[in-house]
């Protein structure tokens, strides 16, 4: 057997729990089509010899692909009439899918509209299909354990539980705010109070060309950086998560992603790039 049919004969054999997939993140049969068929094409452009796990590779593929149709439709607004309402599958076509639909349930995709695209990657992966933290976080360009929070925020939402603001949040909340205070002020010594001695910040090369350095270690090289400055900067919730904006002519021109580690800031990541920001679920939480 060559090559092509041999894959061929392992996407067939993979189909159906690729459509599953997609079904879960995109909740509409024509994207799921769409989908499938990317992951197809990307899977007959790039040389698999090397794959131990096919079934696997091909799942990540097509959550990469879903996850990218999911930003997509949020950053075009396609739904000027409201929130994207999932489709219900139909058995014209695909059979297996009206029992696909029947087994994943119309309110729990509801649900899974409100989620991030990031959140709702992890819960679906990890939840329905369980495929391990490790492998979820290159997707969505986070840590495992940061994957794993996109995931319980997401369980707790779909469990019918407020994800935020909760008390971890306004804990983490009052750290980002003294943060904040500190670099507007000037206060080196109140800065160090919240930074970790071994703090990281990095920045992503579009913040790099605003000035910044890719990277800083230690609190207090990230200290003397941040001090006088963040005069911008406002706590909010990215993709979930507590983080900083900062905005500029009533524009998101940065956000700041937080690792905390008991009450202080372990990592700061600068992230400048239009694109990857337009990807972000973005709520600023003070807006005076």
């Amino acid at each position: 057997m060559d090559e092509k049919n041999f894959l061929a004969e392992q996407f067939e054999a993979n189909r159906a729990r690729l459509r599953a997939v997609a079904y879960r993140m995109l909740g509409s049969t024509g994207e799921v089509d769409d989908a499938v068929q990317e992951t197809w094409l990307r899977m007959s452009r790039t040389d698999t010899s090397a794959v131990d796990n096919l079934g696997g590779w091909l799942t990540t593929v097509v959550a990469r692909v879903c996850l990218d149709m999911l930003r997509s439709r949020k950053s075009r607004r396609e739904e000027p009439m409201g929130p994207h309402v999932p489709e219900p599958a139909t058995s014209d076509e695909h059979e297996p899918d009206a029992d696909m639909a029947d087994s994943v349930g119309a309110a729990l995709l509801v649900v899974l509209e409100t989620l991030a695209p990031a959140e709702r990657l992890a819960f679906v992966l990890h939840d329905m299909f369980a495929v391990p933290f490790e492998e979820i976080a290159p997707i969505v360009g986070r840590t495992p354990a940061a994957a794993r929070q996109l995931a319980s925020r997401a369980r707790r939402r779909v469990q019918g539980t407020p994800p935020a603001p909760d008390a971890d949040i306004s804990r983490q909340k009052r750290i980002v705010d003294a943060f904040l205070a500190a670099s507007r002020s000037g206060d080196f010594e109140g800065l160090l109070a919240v930074l970790d001695p071994d703090v990281v910040f990095r920045a992503d090369e579009a913040a790099q060309r605003l000035g910044s350095l890719g990277e800083i270690r230690g609190a207090a090289a990230v200290a003397e950086t941040f001090k006088g400055r963040a005069q911008a900067a406002k706590p909010a919730l990215v993709d979930g998560a507590l983080a900083i904006a900062v905005i500029f002519g009533g524009q998101l021109r940065i956000v700041l992603r937080l690792t905390l580690s008991g009450e202080r800031i372990a990592a700061v990541e600068a992230v400048a790039d239009a694109e990857q920001i337009g990807t972000f679920d973005v709520e600023v939480l003070d807006r005076g």
